[in-house]
């Protein structure tokens, strides 16, 4: 009789996805650069990237406000001129940001992520759905703008999408790593481990996807059991992904794990329901 897979926590899953990892490297797009954000409901933002960290600093209130902090980033580039930006912000525990920046078209969609504290989490899944709550704890929230000039009514600004609901793909992370996915339709997604660390785990979770470009998406996240959000561009044209796993280090909820990851995609059907 095979044993129990057993959930594990997000820094376990980082030492299980390092080695050999298809990552990209890091980009130098946006060093030295000073970008004004500007968000759909009219406030803005000021990015400041430096050589070992950046920062980014509400003008107004508003939505902006929701999305600021400094701390040391990665920046990968999956497309020329589009670049993902993640970092923690320094002194905000359990808080993350990151930023999809379309340089050639001036477009961005910031994500920020908050995790939940040790007490949510042993809160049972039936006690949440009596509240009328999500499932997952993990918290998230999404905006969408211009780089340097303000929002229009004609501004092409990132949106939801579902053109990537029905598919069924498989992700190559690493040699040792390997997880596939279905997303099964605007709020839901189900995966499971093929290969590595968490192999023969597998369950459903809330998800977002965003269009950016043509095959080009951002997809998020959040995790119910093990509190984890994941941001990463999907690039069904290239069949690649880059993005992040965001969790707790450990089962004490002290210290973060916010690692890169990045997969070879592969497309194993699509299914459209007759309904």
């Amino acid at each position: 009789m095979s044993n129990q897979p057993v959930f594990i926590p997000v820094g376990d899953l980082a030492d299980g996805f390092a080695p050999e990892s298809h990552i990209l490297p890091f980009s130098p797009l946006l060093q030295g650069r000073q970008l004004q954000l500007h968000f759909a409901d009219g406030s803005r933002a000021r990015l400041q990237v430096n050589a070992a960290d950046c920062q980014l600093t509400a003008l107004t209130d508003g939505e902006a406000s929701g999305f600021s902090g400094q701390g040391r980033y990665r920046a990968s580039s999956l497309r020329p001129d589009i670049v993902l930006l993640d970092f923690l912000p320094e002194g905000q525990h359990g808080h993350s940001l990151s930023l999809v920046l379309d340089l050639a078209h001036g477009l961005f969609t910031a994500v920020a992520g908050v995790l939940p504290r040790e007490e949510d989490v042993a809160r049972s899944a039936f006690s949440r759905v009596l509240s009328g709550e999500a499932l997952t704890a993990v918290d998230c929230r999404f905006a969408h703008g211009c780089i340097d000039q303000p929002v229009t009514a004609h501004s092409a600004l990132h949106h939801s999408t579902d053109e990537l609901i029905g598919l069924r793909n498989q992700y190559r992370y690493s040699p040792t790593e390997c997880y596939e996915h279905i997303y099964l339709n605007s709020h839901f997604y189900t995966w499971q481990c093929l290969q590595g660390v968490e192999q023969g785990l597998a369950d459903v979770d809330r998800c977002h996807y965003f269009k950016l470009a043509e095959q080009l998406y951002l997809f998020v996240w959040r995790e119910k059991i093990v509190p984890t959000l994941g941001v990463v561009l999907i690039d069904l044209q290239q069949l690649k992904t880059d993005g992040k796993i965001f969790g707790y280090q450990g089962n004490d909820f002290s210290a973060l794990s916010n690692f890169p990851v990045g997969a070879i995609a592969q497309i194993l059907n699509h299914t459209r329901h007759a309904l």
